[in-house]
């Protein structure tokens, strides 16, 4: 591939991020702090997270190339490089931009406030240990930084055991990761154990997930479409979902292919990965948005369970049994939070996994219910945020805006409300299906064939699912005739979502 610079950040990139620096000194970490968030989710963030620049992770198994694929992209080996048949990188490796090349221990990078990896103490020394910063001067590094992983263990190697929790460090990089790339070798398709537990741990992230079929050049057209066919199959065994997720294959290293017979797929798949890398550092302010959008709304709702259980538990007698009592109906409990607060049911945290954090804590020593707090963290999603993203500029917003699109019919205040319904669906790879979708729009009461209409007025792509600014119309649109207005034959200019107006006629 040629041309190989990263592009730059937009214009107005250092000053979205100052905003949300001081928005979550100022306004969110007080109301963590009072509610304890750090003890079920995880240490409070820090400038240099936010700071930090866009993050890609690799997995995969031994030999599928990841530290060959890293190679390819560098254009140059960089230091501490393992390559082999059997597994060689025995450790996570954050490939980082600098212009002297050297390595950086695990421990010395857990205690730098310039770079993003102070989350990573709580797993002690056991994993700094197995974890490294590679330092190269690289130019895509400008710009990304690259996460190797240890090879995922299969067959008797999964016998062998890691000195630290493989599946919860593969989660910390993952939520922090803007692209994670499952890489798969064309002549070894099986899915180990360890390998579905850590992309089960993908759960929540699946719009950043991408899949790279490598070492495709061995084999023909006809062995290509069978082990691409067994590799989708292979897939939806793990993922559980109809969505198809976007696969690139190739040979992604500096070598002549075996086979040329597919070059001009390699070439043109090689160009959309290449496309995919390149457009993250000029999405990566409306990804951090989006981010903080995720934590503040788990933030949110933590206070309100935290203080909830602080409320239902007695003043003098019987406070280990009600305790129990609580975190073994703790779905009741989160479903009367839900309708009594108003709360998405996508915003809740897992609930074993609750139950497990909830454990050993004094329910007495929880904050009370701070309806100034409460009030302080609302006005952070539906004024604080949204002005934040009103001020950047069109060219950073690659995707969507989640909160406001200029001159679009369909109002900041209504596109917040259908932005927490379609959140609440758990939306996959970006979109909701139409049988999950389906439910929603007839609960709106409206006669099926005005919803059949809206349907077809709403999915552009024809592909049977609608994504957040189609789910907005279709809800819009459903409004619409419950006030009595009749649907459109074809949409008006003003009603067409933004990111679908390419070739629109104004």
């Amino acid at each position: 591939m040629k041309g190989f610079e990263a592009s730059e950040f937009t214009d107005n990139y250092h000053d979205v991020v100052k905003n949300l620096k001081l928005l979550y000194r100022n306004k969110i970490y007080e109301v963590e702090k009072k509610y304890r968030f750090d003890e079920f989710h995880g240490q409070a963030l820090r400038a240099s997270d936010i700071d930090a620049k866009p993050m890609v992770l690799l997995l995969g198994q031994y030999s599928v190339g990841k530290t060959s694929f890293i190679e390819y992209l560098l254009k140059r080996k960089f230091p501490g490089i393992r390559i082999g048949p059997e597994p060689t990188t025995d450790r996570f490796v954050a490939v980082m931009y600098g212009e002297e090349d050297q390595i950086i221990p695990g421990n010395a990078l857990s205690v730098d406030t310039e770079r993003p990896f102070g989350g990573l103490n709580k797993y002690g020394s056991s994993f700094l240990t197995k974890f490294e910063a590679s330092i190269c001067n690289a130019p895509i590094l400008k710009n990304i930084t690259i996460v190797d992983t240890p090879g995922v263990l299969s067959g008797e190697k999964q016998r062998l055991d890691r000195s630290y929790d493989f599946t919860a460090i593969t989660d910390w990089f993952a939520t922090r990761s803007d692209l994670i790339l499952l890489l798969f070798d064309a002549h070894k398709l099986d899915i180990s154990d360890e390998f579905k537990a850590a992309i089960d741990v993908l759960r929540g992230n699946d719009d950043k997930v991408r899949v790279v079929l490598n070492k495709a050049d061995a084999i023909n057209t006809q062995q290509l479409m069978r082990v691409y066919g067994a590799l989708m199959w292979s897939l939806g065994k793990v993922f559980k979902t109809p969505e198809v997720v976007r696969v690139y294959i190739g040979s992604f290293w500096d070598r002549p292919y075996v086979n040329d017979e597919n070059s001009k797929l390699f070439t043109a798949e090689a160009q959309d990965l290449l496309e995919d890398l390149l457009a993250l550092p000029s999405n990566s302010a409306v990804r951090k948005v989006n981010e903080l959008v995720k934590r503040t709304r788990l933030v949110r709702c933590h206070a309100h369970i935290i203080s909830h259980l602080r409320e239902k538990m007695p003043f003098l007698w019987g406070k280990e049994s009600k305790q129990e009592e609580l975190i073994h109906n703790l779905a009741s409990e989160f479903g009367e939070i839900e309708r009594t607060y108003k709360i998405p049911a996508g915003d809740f945290p897992n609930l074993e996994k609750m139950k497990q954090a909830l454990r050993g804590k004094d329910f007495s020593s929880f904050e009370k219910p701070d309806e100034h707090m409460f009030a302080q963290i609302s006005d952070v999603l539906h004024k604080d945020l949204p002005k934040l993203l009103r001020v950047m500029q069109p060219a950073t917003v690659k995707k969507y805006n989640p909160f406001e699109v200029a001159d679009w019919a369909v109002t900041p205040d209504a596109l917040l409300a259908y932005n927490e319904i379609f959140d609440s669906l758990n939306p996959v790879n970006g979109s909701v299906s139409g049988n999950i979708a389906r439910d929603t729009l007839l609960n709106t009461g409206i006669a099926i064939d005005s919803l059949r209409k809206i349907w077809e007025l709403s999915d552009f792509e024809k592909n049977g699912t609608l994504d957040r600014e189609e789910f907005a119309l279709a809800l819009y649109l459903s409004e619409m005739v419950k006030k009595g207005k009749k649907v459109p034959d074809s949409l008006p200019a003003s009603f067409v979502p933004p990111s679908k107006r390419k070739g629109v006629k104004k």
